[in-house]
């Protein structure tokens, strides 16, 4: 049914034969005047996004602010109003096939296959980018393995999972093509910390082996401890973007400001006390 093709480099190999200097001074995602209309909405009004290769990039906004559907411009769910891509140098257009093979996505509803296994959609997706059947077995059992699915998560329907045993199957499902680039929207919404856990640390070691992340999560606390280039997108459009550190002291002098505070400020948000509800104190 499917066409074997060679697999891809893992990130691991990628890592070892390319300096992570390099790859950070080019871009593995580059927009420029992206824009998404749905009728009169601007929901992506004109950003210019620059996420270096060999980073792990945060892109931040409220709820409504244009993330999501960015996402699904970079990822081809979406074809944009105007504006242009590269994503790993690579037309989205003239490449779209090329990118696919080199890009992994967990989209905010997981897209599993609630009727098979958690096997049977990894098997799925790694028949789909032309993996052995070896190659997917030895994967399989690698990824469950590091991210502690149980066993008899491999056998049971993905409908009876867990909320928590889907975000890793998805992951997996993501990871098991070895992509050069992950897009992760929500990744860590609604999972206990235990889990929490054991994604972080699988995509710490994706980014140090040479892999590119672009994270979209209102988790603050989380994001803080992982990335090293954020962007915050509000109404549409980029308010700021840049290496965490930059953001942090941007005169280099100062106490260092806290990722919320960074959001904050850029929002237009910090320094203004919310409103109270009286009544509800006594």
């Amino acid at each position: 049914m499917f066409d074997e093709q060679p697999p891809a480099p893992s990130v691991a190999q990628i890592s070892e034969r390319e300096p992570s200097s390099e790859r950070k001074s080019r871009l593995a995602i580059e927009t420029r005047g992206l824009i998404r209309r749905f009728g009169d909405v601007a929901a992506v009004a004109g950003i210019d996004l620059e996420v270096p290769e060999g980073s792990f990039y945060g892109f931040l906004g409220p709820n409504g602010a244009g993330k999501s559907t960015t996402i699904k411009c970079l990822t081809g769910l979406l074809d944009p109003t105007r504006g242009s891509m590269r994503i790993l140098g690579l037309d989205p257009v003239a490449d779209g096939v090329e990118i696919k093979r080199r890009v992994g996505v967990v989209p905010e509803d997981l897209a599993l296959f609630e009727r098979l296994t958690g096997e049977e959609n990894l098997a799925f997706v790694g028949k789909v980018h032309g993996l052995s059947r070896q190659l997917i077995e030895q994967r399989t059992a690698d990824l469950f393995t590091v991210l502690q699915l149980e066993r008899s998560a491999a056998s049971s329907l993905v409908a009876d999972y867990s909320h928590g045993m889907r975000k890793k199957v998805a992951l997996a499902a993501a990871l098991i093509s070895a992509p050069r680039l992950l897009f992760l929207d929500e990744p860590f919404e609604g999972i206990d910390a235990v889990t929490s856990h054991q994604i972080k640390v699988l995509l710490q070691d994706f980014v140090t082996r040479g892999g590119t992340i672009f994270l979209t999560s209102h988790v603050l606390d989380i994001v803080e401890r992982l990335v090293d280039h954020v962007a915050i997108i509000q109404h549409g459009r980029l308010v700021a973007q840049g290496p965490v550190d930059g953001l942090s002291t941007p005169d280099g002098e100062g106490e260092r400001r806290s990722l919320e505070d960074i959001f904050l400020d850029a929002l237009g948000a910090e320094g203004h006390d919310p409103n109270r509800i009286e009544w509800l104190t006594g």
